[in-house]
């Protein structure tokens, strides 16, 4: 026959039990668990060429976000002003990556309005191009892939001493890019260095330093600023530059619309190719180097 159970020993058990839930309770409430990204570390890219060179430079570096602050179609930053959600952005970054060299013209609101953000200057050391007149520096150095490799190796170490805990990483995914643009180098000088045709109609000033590298003859600009139309006389002294030096090859860009550089093709009979500046494209890491190979494609069929 069962034993009746002791009412103190009933008593004993809840009041015990108690206490064990009471213990479990205080030790979730005082020692949470951390989340993953507990530690995150937020850059923050100007605009697309950038933003292609940081993702691979902070590749797999734990709690590292990079996030681009413009829309694709931006494009070159000219005259671009900030709007409300970019200081959000902003504001949420520890690390503000900008190509430099007159590019972003904003970062006079940025540095007052956000003082304790680090800025990383990707152009930084880079020998400039100066414009004609009152234009200034050429912003458009990533075009050439000699300083799209200068730009990375700036980015490398300036994150690397602004995130000492990841360091080695930062540096070993600049090496291993950097590589692959020095591969890229190297098979755009073969195909590029003995071409006949030097002359060359660009649609903007985006390819001075990409013609520096090759040795490419700018002979004209159709639109000095994207956007804005050449004047009739602008576009007549283009049609004779074209018809005198028998240039054969004209380039227009995807990111714009190719009306004049239409009209000078008809004029003169000389084709027109697009020739892509990297300020669009796909949000991956080889991006930067599959449009150039496009642009190698092109520059062989065009100029041999």
């Amino acid at each position: 026959m069962r034993k009746p159970v002791s009412f103190f020993f009933i008593v004993a058990l809840l009041l015990s039990n108690a206490v064990l839930l009471s213990a479990c309770g205080g030790q979730s409430s005082v020692a949470p668990e951390k989340k993953e990204d507990g530690k995150s570390f937020t850059i923050v890219t100007s605009f697309y060429p950038l933003y292609i060179s940081a993702i691979n430079v902070a590749k797999d570096v734990p709690g590292v976000k990079v996030v681009n602050m413009t829309e694709q179609t931006t494009g070159c930053l000219h005259d671009y002003q900030l709007v409300p959600e970019d200081l959000k952005t902003l504001s949420e970054a520890q690390v503000f990556i900008v190509n430099g060299a007159g590019m972003e013209a904003f970062m006079d609101k940025v540095v007052s309005q956000l003082p304790n953000l680090k800025i990383v200057e990707a152009s930084k050391g880079i020998p400039l191009i100066t414009g004609e007149g009152e234009e200034g520096d050429n912003p458009h150095v990533w075009v050439s892939i000699s300083n799209d490799i200068q730009q990375v190796k700036n980015i490398g170490l300036q994150l690397a001493a602004l995130d000492p805990d990841h360091a080695a990483q930062y540096s070993a995914n600049t090496t291993a890019y950097a590589a692959k643009l020095e591969d890229l180098q190297a098979r755009m000088h073969q195909s590029l260095d003995g071409v006949k045709n030097k002359d060359i109609i660009t649609f903007h000033e985006a390819f001075p330093y990409f013609a520096q590298e090759f040795k490419l003859n700018i002979a004209a600009v159709i639109e000095r600023e994207p956007g804005s139309e050449p004047s009739a006389a602008e576009l007549a002294e283009t049609i004779e530059t074209v018809r005198q030096a028998k240039i054969k090859a004209l380039f227009a860009e995807p990111q714009y619309p190719a009306k004049a550089a239409e009209t000078i093709a008809n004029e003169t009979g000389a084709k027109l190719y697009i020739l892509d500046p990297v300020v669009t494209g796909p949000m991956e890491p080889d991006a930067y180097i599959k449009i150039m190979e496009a642009n190698l494609k092109t520059l062989e069929e065009a100029l041999n």
